[in-house]
C-alpha cells in the first residue's frame, strides 16, 4: 500500500489546478500507473489506519473522490466512490479536522459534498465554502446546487450512469457543454 503523503505529493506539489480540473488522457494514464493498484485497495477499505490524521483522511478522500473521476471518465465507476468520500469528508468536518488544512487543501475535503446529488448535502457544502472564504470555489458550489436544485441530479452523468436525459437536462447540457454538472 502507498503512504497518504505520495498521493499529497502527487497531488499538490507535482501537480495543479490544470491538471485536477482540465486533466485529460495524458493525466488519466499517469494516475492510472501511479495509483490504479492503490485505488483499487483504498476503494475496498484498505486504507483505514490512513484515518488517524487529517492528511491522511484528505489523501483517501482524494483518491475516492478525484482519482476516481480520472481512473473512470464517463463510466458509472468514477461515481462509485462517492458515497464514502463523502462520509470521509462528514466525520472531517464533525471531528473539526478539516479546520488544520491549508485553505487549498481543505477545499477538497468539501469536494464530496459539491459531488453529491443530495440538495439537502448542497446546504451543508454551501456553509462550509462561505466559511472558506474563496469566492471561486464558492460560485463553482452555488452553480452546482443550482443544477441539483433544478434536476435533482447532474445531467452530465447520466449517459455514464445509463439514465435517460428530459429535454430539458438535454437542452441545459447543450448549453453549458464542459461544465460537468
Amino acid at each position: 500500500m502507498i503512504r497518504p503523503d505520495a498521493v499529497l505529493t502527487f497531488w499538490f506539489s507535482e501537480h495543479g489546478q490544470s491538471d485536477w480540473f482540465g486533466g485529460g488522457p495524458a493525466f488519466d494514464a499517469l494516475i492510472a500507473e501511479k495509483f490504479g493498484e492503490a485505488h483499487a485497495g483504498i476503494a475496498r477499505g484498505e486504507a483505514w489506519q490512513w484515518r488517524q490524521t487529517a492528511d491522511g483522511r484528505l489523501a483517501e478522500i482524494i483518491v475516492l473522490d478525484q482519482f476516481s473521476r480520472q481512473l473512470f471518465r464517463n463510466d458509472p465507476r468514477a461515481y462509485a466512490q462517492d458515497p464514502m468520500a463523502l462520509t470521509l469528508a462528514q466525520e472531517m468536518v464533525a471531528q473539526g479536522l478539516d479546520r488544520a488544512l491549508p485553505d487549498e487543501r481543505r477545499m477538497f475535503v468539501y469536494l464530496p459534498y459539491m459531488h453529491s446529488e443530495s440538495l439537502a448535502i448542497h446546504d451543508e457544502a454551501l456553509r462550509l465554502y462561505t466559511a472558506l472564504g474563496n469566492p471561486d470555489t464558492l460560485d463553482y458550489e452555488r452553480k452546482h446546487q443550482a443544477a441539483i436544485a433544478r434536476f435533482g441530479r447532474y445531467p452530465f452523468r447520466n449517459a455514464p450512469l445509463g439514465r435517460t436525459s428530459t429535454p430539458e437536462e438535454e437542452a441545459y447540457m447543450a448549453e453549458n457543454a464542459g461544465r460537468g454538472f
